[in-house]
This record gives C-alpha cells, structure tokens and sequence, in this order.
C-alpha cells in the first residue's frame, strides 16, 4: 500500500530526473548562428476559384548562409502555400549544403502570408531538422530564423530576404 508520504517522495524523484535528464540533453546541443541573403528562383500562385483571393503557390529560393565561424553555405528552398486573400498555410523543404558536401535538410511549415510582390517577414514556422549527410549524418534538432523582405525590383519573380538564424542541434555519439 503506497501512503501520501512514499507518494510524494514517487513524484520528487520522477521530477528530479526529469529535469536533470531534459538538463543533460540540452548540454549536449550544439548551436550554429549565420546571416543570410535569398533571392527567388521561381515563384508562382495559381488562383483556385473557390472563394475571392484563393491561391495556391509554388516559390522556388536559393540562398547564401554565412556562419559565425566563416563558413559559408548554399542553400535550395522548396516552399508551398495555399493563400486566402494573402494568408495561410505554407510548407517549405530547405537543404544547407556546406563546402565539404555535407548537407542538412530541414521542414519547416506554419502560418504565413503575403504575396510574391509582398511578402511578410518570416515568423510563426516550425523548423525541424529532418536529414543530414556526411559530417552531419544523423542530426536532429530544430532552426529559428528571422528574414526581413526587400521590395521586389522589375524582372525578380519575388523579393530578396536578409536574415539571420540559428541551427541547433545534437550528433550522434561516435
């Protein structure tokens, strides 16, 4: 028969290791900080013709990502989003290939808005990384990013983003 004292003595030790062992696994993660710049390669909506303003889009980025250490990176966005009158839901695969071949390949999806021509800033995603190759076979961990949109200039498919981020993340033990 357990009593309220053996009870609460359970439920102090079930807290103690849960809190050391979420401490322990944050120790373990690592953190990489970079600036960016992105331009579009291809961006296209499609009106639905459901209801007023529903479209649904394609847009197609590359980006540079500049590390705080120095190294620099190349990345490739695929982004999809189903808009109504400009907001809605998007998700977008982006792969970070580094010098050495390595690559990361995150998802992130959310809430979004605006429009090719205007855009919102980038906010409200989840980012979850879902693949590494090479020096980072095995990866987990997530990405935040802030991206600021510049105005689209004629002839772009869409505008140029300058943000910054920050990847972290835990490798397996070798």
């Amino acid at each position: 028969m357990i009593t309220e004292k053996s009870m609460w003595v359970l439920i102090g030790i079930f807290v103690f290791s849960a809190s050391t062992l979420g401490f322990a696994a944050q120790v373990g993660a690592e953190t990489m900080n970079y600036k960016s710049y992105s331009y579009v390669l291809k961006a296209e909506d499609v009106p639905v013709g459901d209801v007023e303003g529903h479209t649904v889009g394609l847009v197609m980025r590359r980006a540079f990502y500049v590390f705080e250490n120095g190294e620099v990176a190349t990345t490739n966005s695929v982004a999809t989003r189903d808009l109504i009158k400009g907001a809605g839901p998007s998700v977008q695969y982006t792969t970070i290939t580094f010098a050495d071949g390595s690559t990361i390949t995150i998802k992130s999806h959310g809430m979004g808005g605006g429009t090719a021509a205007a855009p919102r800033a980038s906010g409200g995603l989840t980012s979850e990384i879902i693949k590494g190759t090479g020096r980072f076979e095995g990866i987990k961990g997530t990405q935040s990013t802030k991206i600021r949109f510049l105005p689209v200039e004629k002839g772009e498919g869409g505008p140029k983003g300058i943000g910054e981020g920050t990847i972290t993340y835990t490798l397996p033990s070798k």
